[in-house]
């Protein structure tokens, strides 16, 4: 499955329409695909069709392989079905298909039959694959029997097929119409030729969608141009396939982009050779390594541009014992306002703060936290929220969340993903006067208790644990995490649901965790239980407890520190290094002196090498040393 949404699309067009050309377009990216040749092989004597056909065929790249099915249409089925997950094919086209089905050759032979065989292949099949197929719903009637009977069994085949498939487009004069999912494209324009074109993978969410759009901060700082590393802005699209109105399907599997393999290490190894007094940087060497991956340089800059998502979204049930009503949403108002520990700390790091509401959740133990079309939409929206981020400039995103019974849903996931139990991974209550609620603990443990046993037979695919478990907040969460890592943005954890949406994400799309970083745990179970099964090390072991995303920001202007620093410092004069500014001796080997005296005082008598008088009490000198440090 790739990050575009789509496994199969059937693209349609008229006579010399570019239908070809823009389903060539739709698996540019692929390494390698297999192009099936469905028609029969061209008449000598037909030169014209010759040519067309020579035409398709220069086009195709030398690592595309082909496979005729022009001898038998049924074994185009089983082509299909036989295709791996990691296979593309590229079918072209379904009318040659249909003369070869309908030739008295083949006959006798039930047309129908066969195109359901071909419908329930594609339906069932795990590989991406394209077919194009004419239009000829807008035609004139044919006059004659073999004629009628083409456009009907060609019809028959094309609605088949359209409506196995996830996304279907209509190409007319060049000019692609995605008919299937209908949505509207945020862009007008669309390149249909000339191969692959930049995708938008920011489709609307459907009109069911209980979500509103992605709205910029009202008061943001300023973002920064993005930063340009080895020519490669940061956040840059990934992709190449068109993707203006597919809309957004985020399935199991997606291939989305690792960060820097070998920037990282590079960064860690140049710290060694800095100019530094002391050992070096210790353990922020890993904050270091981590910028340089993601930013795909050995010296990355720091943060400048960054952006604080707050979720808020509330879990009913036994999950929000012990909270006080109405207090989440209170401390929504309070940063959306500018007010509380969290926008105070935004304020002064420069970074802008976006309170998102997320669908509120079911009680998870008598009946599913969200329906799946909600689950559908959740994934979307968080997506769509990273996007518009990366399309601002922001160069780090911040996750966090405030909601009731946050803490229970995110203990549910792991228990559903890590084999947890709710008691281990469930922190103590605390109430608003500082006192330990046991009750409200124990409440919350049978809350998860009850949801797993609910759903002990249900399926444990990412969607499903979300559906069931997770909620509105950690599925717009899972949604944030894989549009940022579309786009190459990275994202500082904190607090359960963000870890939680990191253990969906990782099914989803294993690239994620590459692209999240854990400034500290908080001592909290759960965090401290899924970065163990992440691989997310802790930055620093703070302790800090102020609320999700106010942890993190708190230690944001020490790593900011760290990576100026690191990025401003030259290597060490006896590596290579060099400072201007630095009156440091030479320590090049001197010249021998010649005989006689080699320097004059300045009233140009010789110096007086003779034994110095023994110094008294005090300090003897005002000279400056060469070595920095006064004589005494």
């Amino acid at each position: 499955m790739s990050v575009d949404g789509w496994n199969t699309v059937l693209v349609l067009g008229g006579i010399r329409s570019g239908k070809s050309e823009f389903a060539e377009s739709l698996v540019g990216d692929a390494p390698t695909v297999r192009y099936v040749a469905t028609s029969a092989d061209a008449d000598p004597d037909d030169t014209e069709w010759a040519a067309r056909l020579a035409a398709h065929r220069e086009r195709r790249p030398g690592s595309w392989t082909t496979e005729e099915t022009a001898d038998d249409p049924r074994r185009l089925a089983d082509v299909i079905a036989s295709a791996g997950p990691n296979e593309t094919l590229l079918v072209d086209d379904l009318g040659g298909w249909v003369t070869v089905l309908l030739d008295p050759t083949h006959q006798p032979a039930d047309d129908l039959a066969t195109i359901a065989e071909l419908a329930a292949a594609v339906r069932a099949s795990e590989a991406r694959i394209v077919l194009v197929s004419p239009e000829v719903g807008l035609s004139l009637v044919p006059t004659t029997p073999l004629g009628r009977a083409f456009t009907d069994a060609l019809g028959a085949a094309n609605r088949a097929v359209a409506d196995a498939c996830d996304a279907v487009v209509l190409v007319v004069a060049g000019q692609p119409a995605w008919l299937k999912p209908a949505v509207t494209p945020r862009a007008a324009g669309v390149p249909a030729q000339a191969g692959p074109a930049r995708h938008d993978v920011t489709a609307a969410a459907p009109a069911e969608a209980p979500l509103p759009d992605v709205l910029t901060p009202t008061a943001p700082a300023a973002p920064a141009a993005p930063a340009e590393t080895n020519g490669t802005a940061w956040a840059a699209p990934t992709m190449a396939l068109p993707m203006v109105a597919t809309g957004l399907v985020i399935q199991p599997g997606m291939e989305l982009p690792m960060p820097d393999e070998y920037a990282g290490p590079q960064a860690v190894d140049r710290l060694a050779t800095l100019d530094v007094a002391g050992a070096g940087f210790g353990e922020l060497e890993r904050v270091v390594g981590f910028a340089a991956a993601t930013q795909g340089t050995a010296t990355p800059a720091p943060w400048a541009s960054v952006r604080v998502l707050l979720l808020h979204g509330d879990h009913q049930g036994g999950a929000a014992a012990g909270t006080v009503p109405g207090e989440s949403s209170r401390r929504a108002r309070q940063a959306r306002a500018g007010r509380g520990a969290l926008a105070r700390l935004a304020g002064e790091n420069g970074a802008s703060l976006q309170v998102v509401d997320t669908p509120s959740s079911a009680p998870m133990e008598q009946e599913p936290a969200l329906a799946g079309a909600a689950v559908e939409s959740a994934l979307r929206y968080g997506w769509r929220l990273a996007e518009e981020a990366a399309d601002a400039g922001v160069q780090l995103l911040v996750l966090g969340a405030c909601g009731a019974g946050t803490e229970a849903a995110a203990a549910a996931v792991l228990a559903a993903t890590a084999g947890a139990e709710a008691p281990a991974v469930l922190g103590r209550v605390i109430t608003a006067s500082g006192e330990i609620d046991d009750a409200a603990w124990m409440t919350r443990c049978a809350a998860v208790r009850d949801a797993l046993h609910r759903t002990r037979r249900s399926p444990r695919d990412a969607k499903d644990v979300l559906a069931e478990l997770g909620g509105g907040d950690i599925a717009v969460a899972t949604g944030v995490l894989l549009g940022a890592t579309a786009r190459r943005l990275p994202v500082m954890l904190d607090g359960p649901v963000g870890v939680a949406a990191g253990m969906i994400s990782r099914d989803l799309a294993g690239q994620a965790r590459h692209w999240c970083v854990l400034a500290d745990h908080g001592r909290h179970p759960a965090v401290r239980l899924a970065a163990d099964v992440l691989g997310l090390t802790p930055l620093l072991d703070l302790r800090l407890d102020l609320g999700e995303g106010a942890n993190a920001l708190t230690a944001l202007p020490l790593l900011r520190s760290v990576l100026a620093l690191a990025a401003a410092l030259p290597a060490h004069p006896r590596l290579g290094g060099g400072d201007p500014d630095s009156e440091e001796p030479d320590f090049a080997e001197p010249e021998p002196a010649g005989p006689g005296p080699t320097t004059v005082e300045p009233d140009g008598t010789e110096p007086d090498f003779s034994e110095p008088e023994p110094a008294g009490p005090g300090p003897t000198t005002t000279e400056p040393d060469p070595s920095g440090w006064r004589a005494g």
